[in-house]
């Protein structure tokens, strides 16, 4: 077969070249890869790098960008890894922990807290009316214990950046 690089070629005869079908180099042609009126020299250059570039990863077919696809599956495993050895190292813990933990904590502070006003009146002649002062200022500290709403954008770190990763955990300070 004798072919001449400088000629144009019809769709079947590039089809039957390159071992594809002719809807393949119409495909091809459609997305702006190679050209019809090219001649087969400069056709078969644009097939090949194109080609080439589809194996290394760094062409892209429709709207996906194959090698920005793999450069943030590659941040997103760091991440997980990260956040995997800030829990190896007990330096992360998911916020439903953190919460039970501080509910049973301030349930222990309150039981102590609301013993205060009984012990003082056991122990010392307090006035009735300090005794009531007493008790309304635990019950004040303990009402707005418990009226705590959790806002995690309040959590941050020295340097401004939330201390939070995107799990829900909350990085041990």
């Amino acid at each position: 077969m004798n072919i001449d690089l400088d000629n144009t070629m019809s769709q079947q005869a590039i089809a039957d070249l390159i071992g594809a079908t002719r809807q393949a180099v119409s495909e091809i042609e459609a997305r702006g890869i190679a050209r019809r009126d090219d001649p087969l020299g400069a056709w078969l250059r644009a097939y090949c790098i194109h080609m080439r570039e589809m194996a290394a990863g760094r062409a892209t077919t429709g709207n996906l960008d194959l090698a920005t696809e793999r450069a943030r599956l590659a941040a997103e495993q760091a991440d997980r890894i990260a956040m995997q050895n800030g829990i190896a190292r007990r330096e992360l813990a998911p916020v439903s922990i953190l919460a039970e933990i501080l509910g049973r904590v301030g349930r222990q502070i309150a039981v102590t807290l609301e013993a205060v006003p009984i012990q003082l009146k056991r122990r010392s002649g307090v006035s009735v009316a300090d005794l009531e002062f007493i008790t309304a200022e635990i019950v004040r500290a303990r009402n707005l214990a418990a009226n705590i709403q959790l806002d995690l954008s309040d959590l941050a770190d020295d340097d401004g950046d939330a201390a939070i990763d995107p799990s829900g955990d909350v990085e041990a300070q």
